[in-house]
Protein backbone atom coordinates (compact mmCIF):
# COMPACT_ATOMS: atom_id res chain seq x y z
CA UNK A 1 0.00 0.00 0.00
CA UNK A 2 1.07 3.45 -0.70
CA UNK A 3 0.77 6.47 1.77
CA UNK A 4 1.15 9.42 0.03
CA UNK A 5 1.28 13.13 0.81
CA UNK A 6 0.12 16.21 -2.10
CA UNK A 7 3.53 16.61 -2.74
CA UNK A 8 4.29 17.68 -6.61
CA UNK A 9 5.31 14.64 -9.01
CA UNK A 10 7.62 16.76 -10.87
CA UNK A 11 10.30 17.51 -8.64
CA UNK A 12 12.34 14.75 -7.64
CA UNK A 13 10.67 12.80 -4.52
CA UNK A 14 11.88 11.78 -1.45
CA UNK A 15 10.40 7.87 -1.28
CA UNK A 16 10.22 5.52 1.68
CA UNK A 17 9.84 1.67 1.15
CA UNK A 18 8.85 -0.49 3.73
CA UNK A 19 10.04 -4.30 3.57
CA UNK A 20 11.98 -5.79 1.16
CA UNK A 21 10.10 -8.68 -0.32
CA UNK A 22 9.74 -8.85 -4.45
CA UNK A 23 7.16 -6.37 -4.32
CA UNK A 24 8.57 -3.67 -1.97
CA UNK A 25 12.21 -4.54 -3.71
CA UNK A 26 11.44 -4.37 -7.14
CA UNK A 27 9.09 -0.87 -6.13
CA UNK A 28 12.21 0.80 -4.81
CA UNK A 29 14.18 -0.30 -7.22
CA UNK A 30 12.09 1.29 -10.18
CA UNK A 31 11.64 4.45 -7.94
CA UNK A 32 15.64 4.82 -7.56
CA UNK A 33 15.97 5.75 -10.75
CA UNK A 34 14.49 8.98 -10.39
CA UNK A 35 13.83 9.63 -6.89
CA UNK A 36 15.73 9.13 -3.46
CA UNK A 37 14.38 6.27 -1.71
CA UNK A 38 14.83 4.81 1.87
CA UNK A 39 14.83 0.88 2.40
CA UNK A 40 13.46 0.11 5.56
CA UNK A 41 13.93 -3.79 6.61
CA UNK A 42 13.27 -5.04 10.09
CA UNK A 43 14.94 -8.33 9.47
CA UNK A 44 18.99 -8.59 9.22
CA UNK A 45 18.53 -9.72 5.29
CA UNK A 46 16.82 -8.67 2.47
CA UNK A 47 14.01 -10.90 0.64
CA UNK A 48 11.13 -11.67 3.02
CA UNK A 49 9.62 -14.93 1.51
CA UNK A 50 12.97 -15.29 -0.63
CA UNK A 51 15.08 -16.75 1.68
CA UNK A 52 18.35 -19.37 0.10
CA UNK A 53 20.66 -20.46 2.46
CA UNK A 54 23.80 -22.81 1.83
CA UNK A 55 23.66 -26.29 2.32
CA UNK A 56 26.22 -27.99 3.16
CA UNK A 57 27.36 -30.83 0.66
CA UNK A 58 30.02 -33.59 0.87
CA UNK A 59 30.73 -31.89 -2.40
CA UNK A 60 31.00 -28.35 -1.19
CA UNK A 61 28.17 -26.11 -0.22
CA UNK A 62 24.43 -25.75 -2.17
CA UNK A 63 22.30 -22.65 -2.56
CA UNK A 64 18.60 -23.72 -1.14
CA UNK A 65 15.77 -21.71 -1.34
CA UNK A 66 13.18 -22.34 1.85
CA UNK A 67 10.60 -19.56 1.01
CA UNK A 68 10.02 -18.78 -2.75
CA UNK A 69 10.90 -21.68 -4.71
CA UNK A 70 9.26 -21.71 -8.31
CA UNK A 71 7.21 -19.29 -10.71
CA UNK A 72 5.45 -19.60 -14.08
CA UNK A 73 4.68 -17.14 -16.76
CA UNK A 74 0.96 -17.54 -16.58
CA UNK A 75 0.49 -16.12 -13.31
CA UNK A 76 3.98 -14.44 -12.97
CA UNK A 77 3.89 -12.26 -15.69
CA UNK A 78 5.68 -9.28 -14.15
CA UNK A 79 8.03 -11.55 -12.56
CA UNK A 80 9.15 -13.27 -15.65
CA UNK A 81 9.55 -10.18 -17.42
CA UNK A 82 11.59 -8.32 -14.55
CA UNK A 83 14.06 -11.69 -14.12
CA UNK A 84 14.78 -11.07 -17.78
CA UNK A 85 15.38 -7.95 -17.34
CA UNK A 86 17.98 -8.59 -14.65
CA UNK A 87 19.65 -11.52 -16.81
CA UNK A 88 18.66 -13.88 -14.06
CA UNK A 89 18.70 -17.28 -14.95
CA UNK A 90 16.06 -19.74 -14.76
CA UNK A 91 15.12 -23.15 -15.37
CA UNK A 92 12.52 -25.33 -15.67
CA UNK A 93 11.14 -27.79 -12.56
CA UNK A 94 9.22 -30.66 -11.55
CA UNK A 95 5.99 -29.92 -10.08
CA UNK A 96 4.89 -33.64 -9.03
CA UNK A 97 2.69 -33.76 -5.76
CA UNK A 98 2.34 -36.94 -3.25
CA UNK A 99 0.29 -37.46 -0.40
CA UNK A 100 0.77 -40.44 2.70
CA UNK A 101 -1.25 -40.72 5.17
CA UNK A 102 -1.53 -43.11 8.29
CA UNK A 103 1.71 -43.06 8.36
CA UNK A 104 2.56 -43.99 5.42
CA UNK A 105 0.18 -46.89 4.86
CA UNK A 106 -1.88 -45.28 2.18
CA UNK A 107 0.56 -43.35 -0.39
CA UNK A 108 0.23 -41.93 -3.88
CA UNK A 109 2.08 -39.63 -6.47
CA UNK A 110 1.40 -37.94 -9.39
CA UNK A 111 2.34 -39.12 -11.75
CA UNK A 112 3.07 -42.53 -9.55
CA UNK A 113 -0.49 -43.17 -8.76
CA UNK A 114 0.39 -46.74 -8.04
CA UNK A 115 3.98 -46.15 -6.15
CA UNK A 116 1.72 -48.05 -3.50
CA UNK A 117 0.83 -51.47 -5.59
CA UNK A 118 -2.18 -51.86 -3.29
CA UNK A 119 -3.83 -49.07 -4.41
CA UNK A 120 -4.77 -51.35 -7.58
CA UNK A 121 -6.99 -53.50 -5.21
CA UNK A 122 -8.71 -50.16 -3.34
CA UNK A 123 -12.10 -49.30 -4.26
CA UNK A 124 -11.66 -45.99 -1.57
CA UNK A 125 -8.86 -45.06 -4.52
CA UNK A 126 -10.60 -45.87 -7.38
CA UNK A 127 -13.26 -44.02 -6.15
CA UNK A 128 -11.29 -40.85 -5.67
CA UNK A 129 -9.94 -41.10 -8.95
CA UNK A 130 -13.10 -40.94 -10.59
CA UNK A 131 -14.02 -38.23 -8.58
CA UNK A 132 -11.27 -36.46 -9.25
CA UNK A 133 -11.33 -36.67 -13.33
CA UNK A 134 -15.27 -35.20 -12.04
CA UNK A 135 -13.70 -32.56 -10.38
CA UNK A 136 -11.74 -31.31 -12.74
CA UNK A 137 -13.90 -31.20 -15.74
CA UNK A 138 -16.68 -29.65 -13.67
CA UNK A 139 -15.46 -26.98 -11.12
CA UNK A 140 -14.16 -24.37 -13.89
CA UNK A 141 -17.82 -24.81 -15.29
CA UNK A 142 -19.36 -23.95 -12.39
CA UNK A 143 -17.55 -21.15 -11.51
CA UNK A 144 -20.19 -19.13 -13.39
CA UNK A 145 -23.04 -20.62 -11.45
CA UNK A 146 -21.58 -20.03 -7.98
CA UNK A 147 -23.84 -16.66 -7.45
CA UNK A 148 -23.04 -16.67 -3.45
CA UNK A 149 -19.17 -15.78 -2.87
CA UNK A 150 -19.24 -16.98 -0.05
CA UNK A 151 -20.15 -20.77 -0.29
CA UNK A 152 -17.75 -22.67 1.45
CA UNK A 153 -15.37 -25.50 -0.80
CA UNK A 154 -16.78 -27.95 2.26
CA UNK A 155 -20.49 -27.08 1.01
CA UNK A 156 -20.22 -26.99 -2.55
CA UNK A 157 -18.74 -30.84 -2.42
CA UNK A 158 -21.52 -31.66 -0.53
CA UNK A 159 -23.85 -30.19 -2.82
CA UNK A 160 -22.41 -31.93 -6.02
CA UNK A 161 -22.30 -35.18 -3.72
CA UNK A 162 -18.39 -35.15 -3.76
CA UNK A 163 -17.30 -38.06 -1.37
CA UNK A 164 -14.46 -37.78 1.85
CA UNK A 165 -12.19 -40.31 -0.53
CA UNK A 166 -11.73 -37.25 -3.03
CA UNK A 167 -11.75 -34.85 -0.37
CA UNK A 168 -9.73 -36.13 1.92
CA UNK A 169 -7.32 -37.80 0.18
CA UNK A 170 -6.21 -35.35 -2.59
CA UNK A 171 -8.31 -31.79 -2.93
CA UNK A 172 -7.65 -30.62 0.49
CA UNK A 173 -4.15 -32.31 1.22
CA UNK A 174 -2.91 -30.65 -2.15
CA UNK A 175 -5.12 -27.08 -0.74
CA UNK A 176 -3.18 -27.35 2.36
CA UNK A 177 0.27 -28.00 0.48
CA UNK A 178 -0.56 -24.79 -1.83
CA UNK A 179 -1.72 -22.55 0.86
CA UNK A 180 0.62 -23.66 4.17
CA UNK A 181 -2.81 -24.62 6.04
CA UNK A 182 -3.97 -27.38 7.87
CA UNK A 183 -6.18 -29.55 5.58
CA UNK A 184 -9.25 -29.26 7.80
CA UNK A 185 -9.76 -25.48 7.12
CA UNK A 186 -9.79 -25.53 3.87
CA UNK A 187 -13.27 -26.52 4.10
CA UNK A 188 -14.46 -23.24 5.14
CA UNK A 189 -12.31 -21.57 1.98
CA UNK A 190 -14.85 -19.69 -0.53
CA UNK A 191 -15.28 -22.68 -3.39
CA UNK A 192 -15.36 -19.54 -6.28
CA UNK A 193 -11.70 -18.10 -5.36
CA UNK A 194 -10.55 -21.19 -4.53
CA UNK A 195 -11.59 -23.21 -8.27
CA UNK A 196 -10.59 -19.50 -9.74
CA UNK A 197 -6.97 -20.37 -8.35
CA UNK A 198 -6.84 -23.75 -9.44
CA UNK A 199 -8.24 -22.67 -13.01
CA UNK A 200 -5.94 -19.86 -13.22
CA UNK A 201 -3.00 -21.47 -12.30
CA UNK A 202 -4.00 -24.80 -14.64
CA UNK A 203 -4.26 -26.89 -11.27
CA UNK A 204 -7.45 -28.44 -12.97
CA UNK A 205 -5.96 -29.56 -16.34
CA UNK A 206 -4.21 -33.11 -17.09
CA UNK A 207 -2.60 -31.90 -19.79
CA UNK A 208 -1.51 -28.18 -21.15
CA UNK A 209 -0.04 -27.10 -17.44
CA UNK A 210 1.73 -23.57 -17.05
CA UNK A 211 5.54 -24.59 -17.11
CA UNK A 212 6.87 -24.17 -13.98
CA UNK A 213 10.67 -22.66 -13.20
CA UNK A 214 13.10 -21.82 -10.73
CA UNK A 215 15.55 -19.34 -10.34
CA UNK A 216 19.18 -20.59 -10.99
CA UNK A 217 21.67 -20.20 -7.69
CA UNK A 218 18.72 -19.42 -5.72
CA UNK A 219 15.99 -16.34 -5.23
CA UNK A 220 18.72 -14.32 -3.72
CA UNK A 221 20.13 -14.08 -6.94
CA UNK A 222 17.56 -11.32 -7.98
CA UNK A 223 17.20 -10.26 -4.76
CA UNK A 224 21.31 -9.07 -5.02
CA UNK A 225 21.01 -7.84 -8.33
CA UNK A 226 18.26 -5.02 -7.18
CA UNK A 227 19.74 -4.69 -3.90
CA UNK A 228 22.93 -3.06 -5.80
CA UNK A 229 21.24 -0.59 -7.50
CA UNK A 230 19.93 1.03 -3.42
CA UNK A 231 22.15 3.15 -1.63
CA UNK A 232 19.46 3.85 1.31
CA UNK A 233 19.03 0.28 2.57
CA UNK A 234 18.58 0.39 6.27
CA UNK A 235 18.62 -3.43 7.75
CA UNK A 236 16.96 -4.45 11.15
CA UNK A 237 15.30 -0.94 11.60
CA UNK A 238 11.79 -2.09 12.07
CA UNK A 239 9.50 0.69 11.17
CA UNK A 240 6.57 1.56 13.97
CA UNK A 241 4.86 3.80 13.03
CA UNK A 242 3.87 5.86 9.73
CA UNK A 243 2.15 9.45 10.51
CA UNK A 244 0.96 11.46 7.47
CA UNK A 245 1.71 15.08 8.50
CA UNK A 246 0.74 18.24 6.18
CA UNK A 247 4.32 18.44 5.22
CA UNK A 248 4.58 14.70 4.13
CA UNK A 249 4.63 11.14 6.08
CA UNK A 250 6.72 10.60 8.97
CA UNK A 251 8.23 7.49 9.60
CA UNK A 252 9.26 6.41 13.17
CA UNK A 253 11.54 3.39 13.42
CA UNK A 254 12.46 1.05 16.12
CA UNK A 255 15.70 2.86 17.16
CA UNK A 256 13.88 6.00 17.55
CA UNK A 257 14.52 7.63 13.97
CA UNK A 258 11.85 10.11 12.95
CA UNK A 259 12.48 11.35 8.93
CA UNK A 260 9.97 12.98 6.58
CA UNK A 261 8.89 11.34 3.33
CA UNK A 262 7.04 12.84 0.14
CA UNK A 263 5.45 9.38 -0.09
CA UNK A 264 5.70 5.79 1.58
CA UNK A 265 5.37 2.32 -0.07
CA UNK A 266 4.26 -0.75 2.61
CA UNK A 267 5.29 -3.85 1.31
CA UNK A 268 4.41 -6.03 4.26
CA UNK A 269 2.14 -8.46 5.53
CA UNK A 270 -1.87 -6.57 5.86
CA UNK A 271 -2.08 -6.98 9.19
CA UNK A 272 1.49 -5.79 9.75
CA UNK A 273 1.02 -2.62 7.53
CA UNK A 274 -2.14 -1.55 9.80
CA UNK A 275 -0.25 -1.68 12.55
CA UNK A 276 2.05 0.67 11.49
CA UNK A 277 -0.35 3.00 10.61
CA UNK A 278 -0.65 5.67 12.98
CA UNK A 279 -4.66 6.61 11.89
CA UNK A 280 -5.72 4.35 9.50
CA UNK A 281 -8.45 5.62 7.49
CA UNK A 282 -11.98 3.61 7.44
CA UNK A 283 -10.94 2.05 4.17
CA UNK A 284 -7.81 1.16 5.36
CA UNK A 285 -9.13 -0.86 8.45
CA UNK A 286 -11.76 -2.43 6.87
CA UNK A 287 -9.33 -3.62 4.02
CA UNK A 288 -6.09 -4.23 5.82
CA UNK A 289 -8.30 -6.26 8.91
CA UNK A 290 -9.99 -8.64 7.51
CA UNK A 291 -6.74 -10.96 6.40
CA UNK A 292 -5.49 -13.29 8.67
CA UNK A 293 -2.03 -15.64 9.03
CA UNK A 294 -1.08 -18.50 10.10
CA UNK A 295 2.78 -19.51 11.43
CA UNK A 296 4.99 -22.35 9.83
CA UNK A 297 7.87 -23.96 11.15
CA UNK A 298 10.31 -24.63 8.75
CA UNK A 299 13.43 -26.63 8.30
CA UNK A 300 16.28 -27.77 5.97
CA UNK A 301 17.39 -30.78 5.87
CA UNK A 302 18.23 -34.38 4.76
CA UNK A 303 15.81 -36.80 6.73
CA UNK A 304 14.28 -38.88 4.40
CA UNK A 305 11.74 -40.42 7.42
CA UNK A 306 10.00 -37.32 6.86
CA UNK A 307 9.26 -38.16 3.19
CA UNK A 308 6.50 -40.85 2.13
CA UNK A 309 7.71 -44.21 3.18
CA UNK A 310 7.99 -45.41 -0.38
CA UNK A 311 10.69 -43.88 -2.47
CA UNK A 312 8.66 -44.35 -5.67
CA UNK A 313 6.02 -42.03 -3.93
CA UNK A 314 8.37 -39.25 -3.43
CA UNK A 315 7.34 -35.92 -5.20
CA UNK A 316 8.41 -32.48 -5.63
CA UNK A 317 5.37 -31.74 -3.06
CA UNK A 318 5.10 -33.94 -0.43
CA UNK A 319 1.40 -34.17 1.80
CA UNK A 320 2.76 -35.56 5.30
CA UNK A 321 -0.92 -36.46 6.95
CA UNK A 322 -0.03 -36.24 10.94
CA UNK A 323 -2.55 -36.14 13.91
CA UNK A 324 -0.72 -32.56 14.89
CA UNK A 325 -1.86 -30.96 11.69
CA UNK A 326 -0.30 -29.63 8.01
CA UNK A 327 3.27 -31.13 7.18
CA UNK A 328 4.30 -30.61 3.74
CA UNK A 329 7.94 -31.84 2.75
CA UNK A 330 9.59 -30.26 -0.61
CA UNK A 331 12.14 -32.21 -2.18
CA UNK A 332 14.53 -29.50 -3.09
CA UNK A 333 16.76 -31.90 -5.85
CA UNK A 334 13.54 -32.16 -8.31
CA UNK A 335 12.41 -28.26 -7.61
CA UNK A 336 15.69 -26.49 -7.59
CA UNK A 337 18.21 -29.28 -10.00
CA UNK A 338 20.28 -30.26 -7.10
CA UNK A 339 22.82 -32.55 -7.15
CA UNK A 340 24.14 -35.12 -4.74
CA UNK A 341 22.67 -36.09 -1.34
CA UNK A 342 18.59 -35.63 -1.34
CA UNK A 343 17.99 -32.19 0.18
CA UNK A 344 14.30 -31.51 2.12
CA UNK A 345 12.48 -28.31 3.38
CA UNK A 346 9.50 -29.49 5.58
CA UNK A 347 6.69 -27.69 7.04
CA UNK A 348 5.65 -28.37 10.56
CA UNK A 349 7.59 -32.03 10.76
CA UNK A 350 5.63 -34.14 13.42
CA UNK A 351 9.00 -34.46 15.04
CA UNK A 352 12.56 -32.76 14.84
CA UNK A 353 14.34 -34.06 11.68
CA UNK A 354 17.72 -36.68 13.00
CA UNK A 355 20.49 -34.10 14.72
CA UNK A 356 22.98 -35.69 11.97
CA UNK A 357 20.73 -34.83 9.04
Amino acid sequence: MTVASSASPARRLRIAVVGSGVSALSCAWLLNSRHEVVLYEREARLGGHSNTVNARMPGGEVAVDTGFIVFNGATYPNLCALLEHLKVPTRETDMSFAVSLDEGRFEYAAPALFAQRRNVFRPRFWKMLAELVRFYRRAPRDIAALKDPDLSLGDYLKSRKFGAAFRDDHLLPMAAAIWSSPAHTLNDYPAEAFIRFCTNHGLLKFVGRPLWRTVEGGSRVYVEKLARALDGVRLARPVTRVERVPQGVIVHDAQGGAELFDHVVIGAHADQALSMLAEPTADESRLLGAFRYSRNLTILHSDASLMPKRRRAWASWNYMGTEQGLCVSYWMNTLQGLPGQDLFVTLNPPRPPRPDT
